[in-house]
């Protein structure tokens, strides 16, 4: 019997900004725009200070994306 696939919340490559709701997103399998919406939306519930200290937080405990092959680093910009 296999132990299943541990997954790491990191930080993505696909980021606006340093990347936190892309990586919560592929972490929990959501799309990313969705995330970042919700993120929005509770930013400005907690009139801005709340939202944006626990994303610059999590940019700084959040390790940086795995290296390694990534079809979307060919993509047309």
């Amino acid at each position: 019997m296999s132990s299943p696939e541990k997954r790491r919340l990191t930080r993505s490559r696909d980021k606006w900004l340093f990347g936190v709701c892309g990586g919560i997103a592929s972490h929990f399998g959501w799309r990313p725009g969705s995330v970042r919406i919700a993120w929005c939306f509770g930013t400005l519930l907690t009139a801005g200070a709340g939202g944006i200290v626990v994303y610059l937080l999590l940019a700084a405990v959040m390790p940086p994306p795995p290296r390694g092959f990534d079809i979307n680093d060919f993509r047309v910009q």
